[in-house]
């Protein structure tokens, strides 16, 4: 079929998920008269990694992920990555609430419900580990409120799934926070886009080939709409590539040389999901334990409760796969199609440094039904496998990081990845992912515009009251504005939204 006429937007977006959906709903607060396109392969917005049931929804605020406070070697607690995790959160929690405010989303109940957030360790040195997090973390703050609870029928009143059948001669330590929360992305990615569309237009069923850079700097987008199989190419001004782990490949496409220096490597999983309703009864919170050793940070075991359509459901996991796929519903040629000449050996040179990792994800692979319910037992003693299904969680792509000619590195965050001139980017990596979507968005709109972000940064302060401050270092502030999210987002008990003028005044001035 013929290619037709170019169609032109200001900007488009690539990739229907919590990302793209975010990055579009802030450009058009700042930027109203932009038009913006977003085209998604799939028929559904929020069909891969953003999708609540492929696990994106922890609310991740480093609240009980123990990956985020690791141990020193002197036994010490570092606590920086958890404050950095946190501060990016209450961002989030601000932009969601503004938005909810000023009429853009409602509902807050079908996208964000209060959950508790517990950590959990067993054995002397795991109560030791979470009796020194608990020292480390309870007075600041960020973390105020957190309670170390190492009493067998405390224990078992919080958590009744999991004291039962226990046997407690094995010490028990839980670091408990009431103020979290669980997050259904999917929800939350479908009522933004439907701001975005306000602005423009979102078309499902439509891939992207290719894109490449007019010599004025803009892009040209080649689109195929998968229903109907008509080509067509989009002249857009800026381009941003949030297509979870296919973001890799499209940037490579690009051209542009920011992306020469990643590489990916695939990670799957599954989850057992409860079945058993009366199970689901019982455990009314998220519990993160330790990640076992060469294990990676995403793979740490948590029995995690979530809310989606107004309905409580539990999962437990992750269990670890591999799939070539660079997403669930990719191809398998996936990794192979990223591996390039820039990124072949830096790629290679990964696999002896994280032999930990290739061990664990062998031994993974090798697990039984049975290995998977025994694993599962460490959180539920008397788990019994038909109270639980397998599904496949979403497909994860971990970030490989060029570090010399012939070295690399694995990273397990995200990363934002733009051109020098700006006028395109992308997001790769995962965890902590979505729960941080605001402040990676904002991230990207400073690099990419900043002729603009000095004249907009009166309307983000308006809709981020914390904008340009560390809440960690303002403890006054941080708490008007935990009142103010936590009053508007409905995770105070409350039944009704505050009026605009009952809104609690909430300091902006650094």
């Amino acid at each position: 079929m013929s290619e037709n006429a170019t169609e032109k937007t200001d900007v488009v977006l690539i990739g229907a998920g919590i990302m793209s959906a975010t990055l579009g709903t802030l450009i058009r607060r700042l930027q109203p008269d932009w038009s913006i396109s977003v085209y998604e392969r799939l028929d559904a917005a929020a069909a891969e990694s953003s999708d609540p049931w492929n696990n994106a929804g922890t609310g991740h605020s480093a609240l009980c992920e123990l990956n985020y406070t690791p141990e020193a070697a002197d036994g010490s607690i570092d606590i920086t990555k958890a404050i950095s995790i946190n501060e990016q959160f209450q961002v989030s929690r601000q932009f969601w609430a503004n938005a909810i405010e000023t009429g853009l989303l409602d509902t807050p109940a079908e996208f964000i419900n209060p959950i508790p957030h517990v950590s959990f360790a067993h054995g002397p040195e795991g109560v030791n580990y979470l009796t020194k997090r608990h020292a480390a973390l309870a007075d600041h703050p960020l973390f105020r409120g957190m309670e170390l609870i190492t009493d067998e029928t405390e224990f078992a009143s919080r958590l009744p799934l999991m004291s039962q059948g226990r046997d407690f001669s094995d010490p028990v330590a839980l670091n408990w926070f009431e103020g979290g929360t669980d997050v259904d992305f999917g929800a939350l990615t479908q009522k933004l886009l439907n701001i975005v569309a306000g602005s423009g237009s979102v078309n499902f069923g439509h891939s992207v080939s290719n894109l490449s850079q007019q010599s004025d700097g803009s892009w040209k987008v080649k689109i195929v709409n998968e229903r109907t199989k008509r080509k067509f190419t989009v002249h857009a001004g800026f381009v941003f590539v949030g297509a979870g782990g296919g973001a890799l490949r499209l940037l490579q496409k690009s051209g542009i040389k920011e992306a020469r220096q990643f590489g990916g490597f695939p990670v799957s999983g599954a989850f057992f999901r409860c079945t058993n309703p009366d199970l689901i009864s019982e455990h009314q919170a998220k519990v993160y334990g330790r990640a076992a050793v060469g294990a990676p940070p995403m793979s740490v075991p948590h029995l995690d409760t979530r809310v989606i359509n107004h309905k409580p459901g539990l999962l437990f996991g992750p269990y670890a796969g591999w799939s070539p796929k660079f997403l669930k519903e990719g191809g398998n040629f996936d990794l192979l199609k990223s591996v390039t000449p820039f990124n072949a050996l830096p790629m290679v040179s990964v696999a002896p440094k994280e032999i930990g990792l290739l061990k664990y994800l062998i031994s993974e692979l090798a697990s039984t039904t049975a290995d998977r319910v025994d694993t599962l037992r460490e959180f539920v003693p008397r788990a019994v496998g038909s109270d639980w299904e397998l599904i496949t969680a979403g497909q994860r792509v971990q970030v490989i990081r060029k570090s010399g000619p012939l070295n690399g590195s694995l990273e397990f965050g995200t990363a934002v990845v733009n051109s020098a001139d700006g006028t395109i980017a992308g997001l790769l990596g995962a965890s902590p992912g979505a729960s941080t979507a605001v402040p990676a968005m904002l991230d990207v709109l400073e690099k990419c515009f900043p002729k603009h972000f000095a004249g907009w940064k009166p309307t983000l302060t308006e809709m981020i009251p914390s904008f340009g401050q560390k809440l960690s270092d303002n403890e006054s502030l941080f708490q008007e504005v935990w009142d103010w999210t936590s009053t508007v987002l409905r995770l105070d008990g409350s039944t009704q939204t505050p009026a605009d003028g009952d809104r609690v005044a909430v300091t902006t001035a650094v």
